[in-house]
Parts: structure tokens; C-alpha cells; sequence
């Protein structure tokens, strides 16, 4: 699942619908829902976007939470390292190869780590 599926699943039981309901209403398939909600879809269309937020009628603020949450919810993200060092394009592969083993506490670390935007010497980039 990802952070976007997990949001608007939370918006769907609030509002107490069927994903059959809310897909009708959307005008896509409850199929194409499912696979959003479980994180098997990418990245939204703008303009589903913007029916999902009015479906839910939800205020401005919580609607941008809502697009953020979906451009970073994206299940298969590339990684452009072109230009880049041989290390970086190493790394890339490396959690490609091993992020689905990843414990939480290392996951929460690496996220610190990058969110932070400290190099590996512990100084800020």
C-alpha cells in the first residue's frame, strides 16, 4: 500500500462508501480503485485527483496533503543516476535489490538520513 492508497482508503470508510460506490461516482472501475488503493496503480491523473478531493469535499488544505501524498506514492519509481558516479548508480540498485527486506528502524533511519539531508560524516549537505 502506499501512503496515497492509505489516505484515501481512511477518506472512503469516513465517508462510509464501497470502493464499488466511490469508483461509480468517480467514473473509473472498482478494479482500477482496488489496484490504487493497494498500491499497484501509479501516480493519479491531475483531474482524478481533483475528483477524488471533490467526491470527499474536502478544504483546500487537506486536498494538497492529498496530491502530495500521491506524486510520492508512486509504486515503481525510477531512478535517474545518468551523469551521476558509478557509486550512485550502485547505491540505487542496492536498495532497489533490498528495500522490500529493510526493517522498520533501518527504513526510518535512511528516511532521516536523506529527509535531513545529512552526508554520511554527519554534516548537512
Amino acid at each position: 500500500m502506499t501512503p496515497f492508497g492509505d489516505a484515501v482508503r481512511k477518506l472512503r470508510q469516513r465517508k462510509g462508501v464501497s470502493q464499488k460506490q466511490m469508483a461509480e461516482a468517480l467514473n473509473v472501475s472498482p478494479a482500477y480503485l482496488s489496484a490504487l488503493e493497494h498500491g499497484k496503480r501509479g501516480l493519479p491523473t491531475f483531474d482524478l485527483l481533483q475528483r477524488i478531493a471533490g467526491y470527499f469535499n474536502i478544504i483546500w488544505d487537506e486536498a494538497e496533503e492529498l496530491f502530495l501524498l500521491a506524486r510520492s506514492s508512486d509504486p515503481r519509481v525510477v531512478v535517474d543516476t545518468s551523469g551521476l558516479s558509478a557509486e550512485y548508480t550502485a547505491f540505487a540498485n542496492l536498495l532497489a535489490s533490498r528495500i522490500r527486506h529493510l526493517d522498520a528502524t533501518t527504513l526510518a533511519q535512511l528516511a532521516a538520513v536523506l529527509e535531513n539531508g545529512e552526508k554520511a560524516d554527519g554534516k548537512r549537505s
